[in-house]
């Protein structure tokens, strides 16, 4: 029994609410199918958007993009391109210690001590775009090769 789903008309209705902008599930109350099926034929039309980083406010009100992963990916290779290794020893400066209460975005969350100790707080510096720790807490936390070796050992 051939399924008459897609006639050339909601075809055309498909493309058409596409072209305008409307989302998978607006499209499919507007033609009377499914949001899989408008999704489906969507990908069989090989019509797709551009990808755009969702906004959401942070507490100050501004605008920042979620947290996107490629992005994140491309900014930790470029940090890991532009600087020497950093020795597993060697000491970064956080001259900015915080508290729990007074860590936000603006803040690196690399944890300094271990919780529940007097001494316990986060590193406070200014983190990198995007991520949550500051650039030396960064290449100690995204090391190059870290998924590999733990897969291995």
């Amino acid at each position: 029994m051939p399924d008459n789903t897609w006639t050339i008309e909601r075809v055309e209705l498909l493309k058409t609410h596409f072209a305008a902008g409307l989302s998978c599930r607006e499209i499919a109350c507007e033609i009377g199918v499914s949001r899989n099926a408008v999704i489906g034929k969507l990908s069989r039309l090989n019509l797709t958007r551009e990808k755009t980083i969702k906004m959401r406010r942070d507490d100050a009100g501004k605008s920042r993009p979620k947290s996107v992963p490629r992005l994140q990916y491309r900014l930790l290779r470029k940090l890991f391109s532009e600087a020497e290794p950093v020795e597993t020893e060697q000491t970064i400066h956080s001259e900015q210690h915080c508290s729990l209460l007074e860590l936000s975005e603006e803040r690196c969350r690399w944890p300094i001590s271990n919780p529940g100790e007097k001494d316990f707080c986060f590193c406070g510096n200014r983190p990198l775009e995007g991520l949550p720790y500051c650039a030396g807490h960064s290449r100690l936390a995204y090391q190059p090769g870290s998924r590999q070796r733990a897969a291995r050992g």
